[in-house]
């Protein structure tokens, strides 16, 4: 049972790491993309757009947590 453990903390860890919120950026990008493609739309735009967003989202949060203290 400790190794199931282990190995669900690893995917955890390595899946959401430290910004839970950047994770669903990507899922959200994916499944999106998927959906796009799926409807016969060029969603190859769709991946590099939500990496930007996640990016700004992410960098806005910790500017901002940075000026509180």
């Amino acid at each position: 049972m400790n190794r199931i453990r282990a190995f669900g903390r690893f995917w955890y860890d390595f899946v959401i790491g430290d910004d839970w919120r950047v994770a669903c950026w990507v899922a959200l990008a994916l499944g999106g993309s998927a959906g796009l493609e799926a409807a016969g739309v060029n969603a190859w735009w769709l991946l590099p757009v939500a990496v930007a967003g996640a990016l700004a989202d992410s960098l806005r949060r910790a500017v901002k947590a940075a000026r509180g203290r």
